[in-house]
């Protein structure tokens, strides 16, 4: 996949023995990773769900909107238990959502014990907002 950027050159000329100053505006094709287009849809699969969005949202701010410590939160994230009892849905459903986020690579897992803890990747975030403005 190519993506197309602009580029602004300042050219400077002399003509005779007056200096002249002049912007020349192109537009370049960067080179996008082959697999590019297949993380952006992965990305757009998780978050088409309201629900999987509402949860991405959610981990954003865990200490706001769900009964965890600030340590633990940093640590390994939110546990499923929390995320479920915050939807309402069956532990199955909530477990397939997760996956998805984290296919997607939207959510790290960290297995604590018996459980699973969620938590955002921001870094894999970014990449992917900066794959879609280079895209698109």
């Amino acid at each position: 996949m190519i993506a197309h950027e602009r580029l602004r050159i300042e050219v400077l000329r002399y003509v005779g023995t007056a200096r002249i100053l002049g912007v020349i505006t192109m537009t370049t094709r960067a080179e996008l990773p082959p697999d590019a287009s297949e993380q952006l849809l992965e990305a757009f699969k998780a978050l088409a769900n309201p629900v999987r969005l509402q949860v991405l949202q959610w981990l954003r701010e865990p200490l706001r909107h769900f009964p965890v410590d600030q340590e633990t939160a940093e640590r390994v994230g939110v546990c499923v238990s929390h995320i479920q009892a915050k939807t309402g849905l069956a532990q199955s459903t909530v477990s397939a959502y997760m996956a998805s986020l984290h296919r997607a690579g939207l959510v790290r897992a960290t297995r604590v014990g018996k459980w699973t803890h969620y938590q955002r990747d921001e870094r894999h975030i970014a990449r992917l907002v900066d794959l879609l403005g280079r895209s698109l």
